[in-house]
């Protein structure tokens, strides 16, 4: 039975727009009282994207870097993440079940500073060529080809495991402190912070690791983190009296439970349990596997169309072989370069207008109707110029449109579904989905001979299931959060 969320504290007065509330207005329904918190949630995700994004771009060239390391390494390395996290979202789920939901995500997060110190000192015992500009590490690091390896497959894992849940925590606390109608108009403005914070930091980590090596964004990304955890406290303490009504549970007279305590520890199953024992979550983690599948396998399209225009090219004579790598390295910054500004105008100007002409329902379907037509087209005309533009088409609204539609999901949930649950969903059953991604490059190029025409059609029968999926969710979240306008 679905019920309305309600607040144990008086909602924000809407006809009282201070300076904030009335500039956070242009970009989505902001109402007096909610700028502060809206504005403080922006820059905590801005700050989680930026650290990530500091150590994504570290990522690579500890890899590489390795002797031994390269493709297959990280293929294993991708299988290990999600074998770790059937051991780590239980961990979590317990940890969750002892303390508060602000010692949770202070906690989690000083794990993940401590693991970037060590790291860092690691780093630094072993040595990696490129590190330090000038080459000074070289000699040294020509000797600790097996440390460099475990270096590099150690940090891979790590970030695969750290970008999942940390953001995954996040999201949880932002469920947490917003109400269903609160979260859909406000989520639009709460995520072009993470649209901000990947742009910064994959600029800031150009920079810093032309300048001084792998080392100092390391660092730099420990110290952003605890300025997360800072933001974080304020949030809470701002919000702590008007946590939002627990949509699941019923009290004697049938009406809906009274707001929780926010210092309140989150009881519960294990998020594994949470997922397999509601079908509306069972259904999100659904959702997330079959995207991931879809847009893992995108990349493989991508990537093997330029991999082979390359050696085309230098076996024509108009590229030389020497200049490959530069020249995917160029293309590659390009392509990310207007998937992130696309994806950033499109989470400014045009989510919180969807949200509210066409519901969270309306806004989990734009995605997969776009892919479709975008994946058909590649069936037909598999070039690279195409495909270049509808990968940048499928991640730009993934990043946008779609990641605010799917963290509103959670809004009519239990406490336990978003901390735990979302852990599971976000965390095991993406990797997961990389998994089957992976599998299936292997068996379409090993014993079927797929080219990137095949992989488009497998997509285009995956992105049809993705939009059963979608279409039943959005009805499911309709039911449970009283109906949308």
């Amino acid at each position: 039975m679905s019920t309305t969320p309600t607040r144990a504290a008086a909602a924000p007065d809407s006809g009282r727009l201070g300076p904030l509330d009335r500039a956070l207005h242009l970009f989505s329904d902001v109402r007096g009282g909610e700028g502060a918190t809206a504005l403080l949630l922006l820059v905590n995700v801005f700050l989680l994207l930026a650290s990530y994004y500091l150590v994504k771009t570290i990522r690579e060239p500890l890899v590489l870097a390795a002797a031994g390391g390269g493709a297959e390494v990280k293929s294993y390395a991708s299988a290990a993440i999600a074998a770790l996290l059937i051991v780590l979202v239980p961990a979590y789920s317990a940890l969750a079940s002892r303390v508060s939901r602000v010692k949770l995500i202070s906690s989690v997060t000083l794990f993940f500073v401590a693991c970037l110190v060590g790291f860092f000192l690691w780093a630094r015992a072993v040595g990696i060529p490129g590190s330090i500009p000038g080459g000074e590490e070289a000699a040294a690091a020509a000797t600790a080809g097996g440390g460099q390896l475990a270096l590099g497959v150690s940090f891979f894992i790590w970030v695969g495991i750290f970008n999942l849940m940390i953001v995954a925590q996040f999201w949880a606390f932002a469920n947490d402190v917003y109400t269903v109608e609160q979260g859909k108009r406000l989520f639009a403005i709460v995520a072009f912070g993470a649209s901000l914070g990947a742009i910064a930091g994959s600029k800031l980590a150009e920079v810093l690791i032309g300048a001084f090596g792998l080392y100092l964004p390391m660092g730099l990304a420990a110290v952003i983190l605890v300025l997360c955890i800072v933001v974080t406290n304020v949030v809470h303490a701002r919000e702590r009296g008007k946590a939002p009504a627990r949509t699941d549970e019923k009290d004697e007279g049938g009406k809906a439970a009274e707001a929780p305590d926010a210092d309140a520890v989150i009881k519960g199953r294990n998020g594994f349990a949470l997922v397999f024992a509601d079908r509306y979550l069972l259904l999100i983690a659904a959702l997330m596997l079959v995207l991931n599948v879809v847009n893992t396998t995108g990349e493989y399209i991508l990537g093997e169309t330029l991999t082979d225009l390359a050696k085309a090219q230098v076996a024509r004579g108009q590229l030389a072989e020497g200049d490959v790598g530069s020249w995917i390295g160029a293309f590659y910054g390009n392509y990310l370069f207007w998937t992130s500004t696309v994806s950033a105008i499109i989470q400014a100007f045009l989510v919180s207008r969807i949200v509210k002409w066409f519901g969270v329902r309306g806004a989990l379907l734009v995605l997969p109707v776009v892919a479709l037509g975008a994946y058909a087209v590649l069936v037909a005309v598999p070039v690279l110029s195409i495909i270049r533009g509808a990968k940048i088409a499928e991640n730009s609204l993934d990043y946008s449109l779609n990641n605010t539609a799917r963290q509103s999901l959670f809004l009519p949930t239990s406490r336990e579904a978003k901390y735990k649950a979302k852990q599971a969903i976000d965390t095991f059953f993406v990797r997961f989905g990389d998994v089957i991604s992976a599998g299936l490059v292997f068996a379409g190029t090993t014993w079927l001979a797929f080219s990137p025409k095949h992989f488009a059609m497998v997509n285009v029968a995956l992105v049809l299931c993705w939009l059963g999926i979608a279409f039943v969710l959005g009805k499911m979240f309709r039911e449970r959060s009283g109906g949308e306008a």
